[in-house]
């Protein structure tokens, strides 16, 4: 074989391992190895909301009357899970605490919101326990609770810390709600160093404002809109509240925001029957996208997006009952328990937040065993592997996930199209 012949037939050779390579690479799919992070302090229900990136997750766990027969859960505990050890983040002197989206940062500072002693003066139930006593946006660092302060009212929650120490949240003025008297608006807030560092407009007439997410540059996300309704989805950028584009229907919230300016959250249908998450793109002039929804579900919600433009998110079905968590990418939604192995024993109904490594942090229903039918929080780590058997193989029904009725109106407001509420 001649020069020129060796050289053409080792360079036609190294194309077509090339090829392979890629081939191969593309059919390989990428699947997930599953972390049961259970419950705390015997409870039967554990929801993951936030996940940064050491792994560490903002756990809300609760104990209802009966995980079996929707119920109102009877208490509930913020939680950090630091590899393994569950911390419990106590109150600030009542019964309960609770978590929002993005609630933990690199540092492991959390914040969420608690119930005080106080009976709430309006007998208003912000927290959502049944108890009716005030409830506090909180701050906590090394194994310490401190209450955040409001804008002048009495209740208020926070839901998300940037690695800077920024707070977003809301927080209840001094004004009476005309919508929902005899309680007050709420205004979106920032805190920063124990302080109000900045109390957020509406949009127009707006009475009321709620922030959910914040990035690392201080942009807040959330919605303006009535004490019953989220109208606008909101951007927050140096104290200027920036309406984002919907599907030509009042009615949408975001909730969580990237780095690079990526929005993810709900946004009404174009016929206003059904709500779908969506992702806002391409600032200063944002563009909408609707991510529509899995086979056979209704509604969806996009939670949580990282650096990568990596989405996740849930799934409803017409009832509202919690069907499937999800990842979104490339303009695919994938529904999470087809990567999930068998073995994992979880079937996945909720994916709140993703982080930079692509660990997605989330619900499940425990399929069998000893704790068969309760619902527990989840740590998923991406491997590149064949998933082989899933748990979407092996579940041949559906687990039905209908959450308590005072569980999600933290941290979910309603379109007026469908069953999430505040």
């Amino acid at each position: 074989m001649n020069t020129l012949r060796q050289l053409r037939y080792f360079w036609i050779l190294g194309v077509m391992m090339i090829v392979l390579a890629c081939f191969s690479d593309a059919v390989a799919q990428v699947s997930y190895t599953v972390t049961d992070l259970g419950d705390l302090n015997g409870g039967n229900l554990g929801c993951a909301m936030a996940v940064n990136d050491r792994g560490w997750t903002e756990i809300m766990y609760g104990t209802e009357i009966d995980p079996l027969q929707v119920g109102p859960l009877v208490k509930g505990r913020a939680g950090v899970n630091i590899e393994g050890l569950k911390i419990d983040l106590g109150t600030l002197g009542g019964k309960n605490s609770w978590t929002n989206y993005g609630g933990i940062n690199e540092q492991g500072e959390a914040v969420g919101l608690a119930e005080t002693d106080v009976p709430d003066p309006d007998g208003e139930d912000v927290c959502a326990f049944g108890t009716h006593l005030t409830c506090r946006p909180f701050f906590w660092k090394n194994g310490h609770m401190s209450a955040l302060p409001t804008v002048g009212g009495n209740n208020g929650q926070a839901s998300a810390i940037n690695n800077g120490g920024q707070i977003a949240g809301f927080a209840q003025t001094t004004v009476t709600d005309s919508g929902c008297p005899p309680y007050q608006t709420t205004s979106a807030v920032i805190w920063k160093n124990g302080k109000v560092q900045q109390a957020l407009p509406t949009v127009g007439s707006d009475p009321d404002g709620v922030a959910f997410g914040i990035n690392n540059q201080g942009q807040a996300v959330g919605y303006s809109g009535t004490c019953t309704a989220a109208n606008h989805a909101v951007l927050w950028e140096n104290g200027t509240a920036n309406s984002l584009p919907n599907l030509g229907v009042e009615g949408a919230l975001a909730v969580g925001i990237n780095d690079q300016g990526q929005i993810v959250g709900q946004v009404a249908s174009a016929d206003s029957t059904a709500a779908y998450g969506a992702l806002w793109q391409n600032p200063p002039n944002y563009t909408i996208t609707s991510l529509n929804t899995l086979p056979g579900d209704f509604y969806s919600f996009a939670e949580g997006i990282n650096n990568q433009g990596q989405i996740v998110g849930s799934t409803q079905l017409e009832n509202g009952d919690w069907s499937h968590a999800f990842i979104w990418q490339d303009g695919v939604m994938t529904d999470l328990n087809t990567l999930f192995p068998a073995g994992s024993n979880l079937y996945a109904t909720m994916a709140n937040s993703i982080n930079e490594h692509g660990q997605i942090s989330g619900m499940a229903n425990v399929l069998s065993g000893p704790n068969a039918g309760k619902i527990h929080a989840f740590l998923a780590t991406p491997v590149n592997a064949s998933v082989g058997k899933s748990v979407a193989d092996v579940a041949r029904t559906q687990p039905k996930i209908t959450l308590p009725a005072n569980v999600g109106k933290q941290i979910l407001h309603t379109l007026g199209v469908g069953p999430i509420e505040r």
